[in-house]
């Protein structure tokens, strides 16, 4: 897609954006969406990469050093790890991240989060993180974990910005609502932290039942519907240094 179109598209659909400081005064939790090999590491499926891409990588880097920061700190983490079942296929998308196998696991630089004390992991088994954190007796780790650590504002990073983010981000924001996450009140996406995948139409159209998903352009697209269904978006995240 010409840099012109996309340049259109976002002065009629604008994202507005603002740095966000931390500073402990409120109970703030990171929450990872799926920065798995599956998505992130060249390569590794038939979702991920198949060459290093720049908004993937910065997405990387961004989330190493936001739970860095965050365990350092000792605030609350939590990481969804897509996982599937290879019985059961999650249509339109093709077979990935199952269950036992590299896809499904954290890239290695967030491999260390698996024994820090102050992290949750999910392995989910659908696009909605909120969803995939239902238990079989009606309970759902995700509420539990805003309910119990007391968290009032949620950060969220991770892959795809347009799918598993938004899908998430959204459901959360509703549960919010009905008053199903209190002391929720804050759903705070963070548009570096975030990534897409990237089909140029030029190949779509090349290709079988494949839809075209230009990478800047849907990337962006999350962070706008993010933002209208409530959502904040915010362009860095930075730490108050006077605070331990």
């Amino acid at each position: 897609m010409v840099p012109q179109t996309i340049d259109l598209l976002k002065e009629q659909l604008p994202v507005h954006q603002e740095p966000l400081l931390l500073t402990g005064r409120t109970t703030t939790g990171l929450v990872l969406v799926d920065v798995v090999n599956g998505f992130c590491t060249v390569g590794a499926g038939n979702l991920a990469p198949r060459q290093p891409d720049k908004q993937i990588s910065e997405m990387v880097e961004e989330s190493v050093r936001l739970a860095r920061v965050f365990c350092d700190k000792k605030w609350p983490v939590f990481a969804f790890l897509d996982s599937h079942h290879p019985d059961i296929p999650e249509d339109p998308y093709p077979p990935h991240c199952i269950v036992g196998t590299d896809e499904s696991n954290l890239v290695p630089a967030l491999q260390w989060l698996e024994n820090e004390p102050n992290v949750t992991l999910r392995r989910k088994d659908c696009i909605d993180g909120f969803l995939g954190s239902i238990e079989k007796d009606g309970s759902n780790m995700f509420i539990n974990w805003v309910q119990s650590n007391q968290i009032k504002a949620i950060l969220v990073v991770g892959i795809c910005t347009d799918i598993c983010v938004l899908d998430f981000v959204c459901t959360t924001l509703s549960a919010r609502n009905r008053r199903f996450l209190a002391p929720l009140e804050d759903v705070i996406v963070y548009s570096h932290g975030c990534a897409t995948f990237d089909i140029p139409v030029e190949i779509a159209k090349t290709a079988e039942d494949v839809i075209a998903h230009p990478q800047e352009l849907m990337h962006h697209i999350g962070l706008y519907m993010s933002k209208g269904r409530g959502a904040k978006v915010v362009s860095e995240v930075s730490f108050d240094t006077k605070e331990p």
